[in-house]
């Protein structure tokens, strides 16, 4: 997956008529905050925002250039008026890539077992799964083919294959989805 890049630029006021003013130049204020939780202020272009933001997950990670200076990030929070189909305000979180950060992700299955072709019906157990890894090791999303499991098998986290460089910190032995037969 290529970098996305949003450009940023340092902002000294705030307050809410400063945000309004940035608003009306279509652009969004925003916060950039390091892993010491020291915070700086910005705006974004709200297009190029908008464009990056509803094509990412939570643990998607972008690259914040602010006047140059080039960070790693992850959009953290965003405030969003659902009214005017509008980001208010955006929060990124920039990290190292020195030190693991844990997340949890939403498990997503694709194909259909071949247990439920013959009849029985898929049980899912685990909905999500929690990993360790750098931040630019983290996968976007965790899909699991669901195709080669019959009627009585079962698929466990420690099933999965995500790399070596990724640690699963779910119980490996729990189960995330079975096939059991027809009553």
């Amino acid at each position: 997956m290529e970098q996305l890049v949003i450009e940023a630029k340092k902002r000294s006021e705030t307050g809410k008529k400063a945000a309004r003013a940035i608003r009306a130049e279509g652009r969004i204020p925003a916060v950039v905050y390091d892993e010491a939780g020291k915070a700086t202020s910005i705006t974004v272009d709200s297009v190029q925002f908008n464009k990056v933001w509803r094509s990412i997950t939570s643990t998607t990670l972008v690259t914040l250039d602010v006047e140059g200076k080039k960070y790693d990030a992850f959009i953290r929070d965003t405030e969003y008026n659902i009214m005017k189909d509008q980001v208010l305000h955006a929060d990124f979180l920039a990290v190292s890539n020195k030190k693991p950060v844990v997340r949890s992700y939403k498990i997503q299955y694709s194909g259909t077992a071949a247990g439920v072709l013959k009849g029985g019906f898929m049980v899912k157990h685990v909905p999500e799964v929690k990993i360790k890894a750098l931040p630019k090791d983290l996968p976007v999303r965790i899909v699991i083919d669901v195709s080669p499991i019959n009627i009585g098998d079962i698929f466990r986290v420690k099933d999965m294959n995500l790399g070596d460089k990724v640690t699963v910190l779910t119980n490996g032995e729990d189960s995330l989805i079975s096939v059991a037969p027809a009553r």
